[in-house]
């Protein structure tokens, strides 16, 4: 089996593109989003004719979220597995702020007094910034200087008490969770392992089980119970030696055409995986100095899905240039390849795009 290329299919990179934007989100289960332009175009890539204004305006409507879930950093989620995801991930979330928490004075005394003005600011289908929930939180007298607005908004998103409202301008907005979510089942943690376990192995396997603990931000102990749970919805092979899960269903058939993708930072093909070795150059080839954060966790080119090398942003009023830093020669198939990723970027983006290509570095 060809790691590499059934993750592809299975994130939807390869094969037939999911339907819409949301599709892609609910695939997933959960997308990094810290980066929201970034998050954008990892799931743009991964349906057919989406572009930024759409996901804009999806987001902006609520049918795609954006909260803390998992580890702890934000995720694109749809609203009907942001409770259930919030409910299974929060507490130990929880549990890893908690010293921050006291090392910035905020008991939970605190946290409920903040709540409860949080609350009282939003009622009424109220959508503010983060610098008008600072306001309103001062003026009932608890200090949001330096980290502590952050973690007290951090706080009410693991409470399912506050998640993403509209943009307003480039500013982003909170809301009530239950004014902007409707009501859904709630689960209990068996179930809730089981249903995560079973998305993440069929949306990215083959896949380790540390991968999907490092993924879901839980121990290898509850992913081993989530990976039973999922019971004959996933298959298990060893590989060089190493054990990994992925969908039961019979895999798509091969294609032979070569693709390659312009992935934004965090894209879920890289973040996704404790052991990224299935990524990397398939001659091993690595030079940290070419990547935004001396990893395959930056912009990076993928042909086949293995990193080749790494891109980056140029602005102009008028186009976008795409500066290309490459680890080894390309065929001309893959060049091709390469400035077919680039002409869905323009589409995706409304905007012209120029590739700049840099000659590999001598090794």
């Amino acid at each position: 089996m060809d790691i590499a290329a059934r993750r592809l299919h299975s994130q939807r990179l390869a094969g037939d593109p999911l339907g819409g934007p949301a599709e892609v989100v609910g695939w997933l289960g959960a997308v990094q989003a810290q980066d929201y332009p970034a998050a954008s175009w990892a799931i743009g890539q991964r349906t057919r004719d989406a572009t930024a204004t759409l996901i804009g305006r999806l987001f902006d409507e609520g049918a795609i979220l954006r909260t803390h879930v998992l580890r702890p950093t934000w995720h694109f989620v749809l609203p009907a597995d942001v409770r259930w995801l919030l409910a299974l991930s929060g507490p130990r979330v929880r549990a890893g702020i908690a010293g921050r928490l006291r090392q910035l004075e905020l008991d939970p005394e605190v946290v409920i007094r903040a709540e409860a003005r949080l609350t009282e600011a939003l009622a009424g289908g109220r959508a503010l910034t983060r610098s008008e929930l600072g306001e309103a939180l001062q003026a009932a007298g608890i200090a949001p200087d330096g980290q502590r607005l952050a973690h007290l908004i951090l706080a009410a998103e693991l409470d399912a008490l506050v998640v993403s409202g509209p943009r307003r301008g480039r500013d982003f907005t909170y809301m009530l969770m239950d004014e902007r979510v409707p009501p859904a089942p709630s689960l209990d943690q068996e179930e809730a392992r089981s249903r995560l376990a079973a998305r993440y192995f069929r949306s990215r396997g083959p896949a380790q089980l540390q991968d999907f603990a490092w993924w879901a931000g839980m121990t290898l102990a509850d992913a081993r119970k989530g990976v039973s749970g999922a019971g004959s919805a996933l298959a298990g092979r060893e590989l060089g030696g190493k054990r990994y899960w992925f969908d039961a269903a019979p895999p798509p058939a091969a294609r032979t055409a070569t693709v390659a993708h312009l992935l934004p930072n965090y894209d879920e093909l890289t973040v996704a995986y404790r052991d990224r070795a299935a990524v990397d150059h398939p001659g091993g080839l690595f030079d940290p100095a070419l990547f935004a954060f001396g990893s395959v966790l930056g912009n990076v080119l993928v042909i086949g899905g293995r990193v080749r090398g790494a891109w980056r942003r140029v602005v102009s009023p008028t186009r976008l240039r795409l500066e290309l830093r490459l680890l080894d020669p390309l065929r001309p198939s893959e060049r091709a390849a390469v400035t077919r990723a680039a002409d869905r970027l323009s589409a995706f983006l409304g905007r012209p795009v120029e590739l700049d290509w840099e000659a590999p570095r001598a090794a």
